[in-house]
């Protein structure tokens, strides 16, 4: 009797040791992270750089955003006003994956279907499959996407005037990378024509509500006490060249760049791709992997490092916005970062989060 009880004291006894060590471990990281030390570098980095923006930077797991200089200078709104809102430019197009990839999971089709079933009049369309679009490795070179043409266009409105300008290329062969915003806003027509709603329902009902986002919006749906952020560059002085992201420019635009969010709000989503909230671990790694990319591209994101890094750059034509977010694939280190002042140049703007990156975690980030 008295061997059996002192084989379980000792059992016990282990186990909160054990305990106490994790605490202890756990306390140790708390400490080794400053917030106060870390807002202080973020501050100087993006002021040495004569920029403004605002970063939710994530270290350990722990999200701190950081902000710096007004999103609206004529009225004194600083960038992380709770009602200051910002276009997600490119960030956008992984959103729009995943609402694809939740339909490749719902057996609506596959990324192997020809995109000929939705859009038979688009040249060599039999030979295009949905993975190419995912990957921009369709073939399809169209300029003019981002043009300011100074109407506020329907989600139908802004498909048909892309298909109407397809019909004037000539074939298209796919199977070689090329950037172009017409690949992600012919996957929102065809999420249209699945599921017989709009792409903006769509975005409601799969990412912002289950996520409870309370700053994202498609941008013909902002309500009235939410206030687009202006962007600037630097010109001898600080807020030069005010330039907006309109709703008109924005509308040409569903399933590329039609959102309106904040850098919180974005890490949420990145949380909401893995942790079943959106998409679970595994169908984000068969969106970010498919057989169809040429380069790290696929599904809406670049992925780094033997799948460690996940990260996306936007900015909007006629405009001085730079986003940029780079995360561990696990999501405990990284940034979202959202610049509405630069000087018009992605890699002094990578530059910038970088920095940034190497202080969080040294060695570990990709620096383009």
């Amino acid at each position: 009797m008295k061997k059996k009880f002192l084989k379980y004291f000792l059992v016990i006894t282990a186990l909160l040791s054990l305990i106490v060590l994790f605490a202890d471990n756990q306390q140790a990281k708390a400490a080794s992270y400053n917030k106060s030390e870390m807002r202080s570098f973020v501050r100087k980095t993006i002021a040495k750089y004569k920029a403004r923006g605002s970063v939710v930077v994530i270290k350990d797991g722990h999200a701190q955003q950081i902000s710096y200089g007004y999103g609206f200078y004529g009225r004194r709104l600083g960038n992380g006003n709770k009602n200051v809102i910002y276009p997600v430019c490119s960030l956008q197009k992984i959103m729009t994956g995943a609402i694809i990839q939740q339909l490749i999971n719902q057996k609506k089709f596959t990324a192997n279907t020809p995109i000929s079933r939705w859009y038979p009049s688009i040249k060599n369309s039999k030979n295009i499959r949905v993975g190419n679009l995912l990957t921009h490795t369709s073939g399809i070179v169209m300029s003019g996407t981002e043009a300011k043409r100074h109407t506020i266009y329907s989600e139908l409105g802004a498909i048909d005037w892309v298909l109407n300008q397809l019909s004037l290329h000539s074939e298209n062969n796919p199977g070689h990378f090329s950037y172009n915003n017409t690949n992600f806003i012919l996957l929102a027509g065809i999420i249209r024509k699945e599921t017989g709603k709009s792409y903006a329902t769509n975005v409601n009902n799969r990412i912002i509500k289950p996520l409870k986002l309370k700053n994202t919006f498609i941008g013909t749906q902002i309500p009235k006490n939410k206030i687009r952020a202006i962007s600037y560059t630097w010109n001898r002085h600080n807020y030069q060249q005010p330039k907006t992201a309109s709703i008109q420019q924005t509308s040409q635009l569903p399933g590329a760049a039609n959102i309106y969010t904040t850098p919180k709000d974005y890490y949420k989503i990145q949380l909401g791709l893995t942790n079943g909230k959106i998409l679970s671990q595994k169908q984000f790694d068969e969106l970010t992997n498919l057989k169809y990319q040429t380069n790290s591209y696929s599904g809406g994101l670049y992925i780094k490092k033997n799948g460690k890094l996940k990260m996306a750059y936007g900015n909007l034509h006629g405009t001085h916005f730079g986003n940029w977010f780079q995360m561990t694939n696990d999501n405990k280190n990284g940034l979202v970062m959202f610049l509405n002042q630069t000087q018009n140049d992605e890699n002094r703007n990578k530059d910038i989060g970088y920095e940034i990156l190497n202080r969080i975690k040294p060695n570990t980030f990709s620096n383009r």
